[in-house]
């Protein structure tokens, strides 16, 4: 095989009280195209001007990943992207990267790498697996580290779900958000996240959309991270009361995301009002759960 084309989804991690852990997969795809030739990175869309044009892209740290994997040299080779997913803003731009050059690499390198092999990778290299297990598998997943390997599992999402997103056109760094967060917390949060976290994954798989208001409730990350947008809490309670069932931010933020059975547009007008009135530039849209993960669409 001498080139290949992989779309890859847009993700949300967390969805609350799932830190590091729940994530799920939505209609808004990169694509990553690469072929034989000299080495080149090119970058068209989302982060063309951020993102780096050379081996620390994260296309070529996956498509890298599964050379090795399969025991094999890698070959010098063109990397074309074209990025919807926002870049640094909580849709999980990076999972992305990852499971596309995963794939795309598995593809060029004749590995046929099991689906539980690429999200093992690509956990390693994002060092959890909220954003690439439904980034590779689609849908909802949940993923957990234990002693030396990463177990993941599905969860079925409603076939009426869908989200809507405030998209802010700040920036946002996962590293330094995350350094936020505290190394200890009291047996009370623990408690609090536990419970919410079981009825977020109940709640989707019954699809009892009155408990997503709860389910979708935190205390590990978000009062941290909102220190540092305060807007958080506007665009949250502005989708309630557009008529959302449950509304969290997205990752790392600072996009902000509504889960909706109807009220769309209520919704987004609701979320971007208050993003208006906070003085926050950016832009609603309204996407729906992606039921497959990352693909080959075209090889040759």
């Amino acid at each position: 095989m001498d080139r290949v084309t992989v779309f890859a989804p847009a993700t949300t991690a967390n969805m609350g009280p799932g830190f590091d852990s729940i994530g799920m997969a939505f209609e808004m795809w990169n694509e990553l195209t690469v072929e034989r030739g000299d080495f080149h990175v090119s970058i068209e869309g989302e982060g063309a001007t951020e993102l780096p044009e050379d081996t620390r892209n994260l296309v070529v740290t996956g498509v890298e990943a599964a050379f090795h994997a399969a025991g094999k040299d890698v070959p010098p080779l063109k990397y074309i992207c074209k990025n919807r997913v926002p870049h640094g803003r909580g849709l999980g731009s990076s999972s992305a990267a990852i499971a596309a050059g995963l794939i795309a690499g598995s593809a060029l390198a004749n590995a046929n790498l099991e689906i539980d092999q690429l999200v093992s990778l690509a956990a390693d290299i994002e060092g959890h697996p909220d954003n690439v297990a439904p980034a590779i598998y689609g849908g909802c997943a949940i993923g957990v580290h234990d002693d030396d390997r990463w177990i993941i599992d599905t969860v079925p999402v409603p076939n009426d779900l869908s989200a809507v997103v405030f998209i802010p056109d700040l920036l946002s760094n996962t590293h330094e958000s995350r350094a936020r967060l505290p190394d200890q917390i009291s047996r009370s949060d623990a408690v609090y996240n536990i419970g919410r976290a079981a009825l977020l994954i109940s709640a989707m798989h019954k699809g009892k959309f009155g408990l997503l208001k709860q389910a979708t409730q935190d205390r590990l990350h978000q009062p941290l991270r909102g220190q540092a947008f305060p807007a958080l809490n506007r665009l949250i309670k502005a989708a309630m009361n557009g008529g959302a069932h449950g509304a969290f931010l997205s990752g790392a933020g600072p996009t902000v995301m509504a889960l909706t059975t109807g009220n769309e547009i209520t919704v987004s007008y609701e979320m971007a009002e208050a993003a208006r009135i906070s003085e926050v530039p950016g832009k609603p849209a309204i996407l729906k759960p992606a039921r497959r993960g990352a693909y080959v669409a075209e090889s040759a």
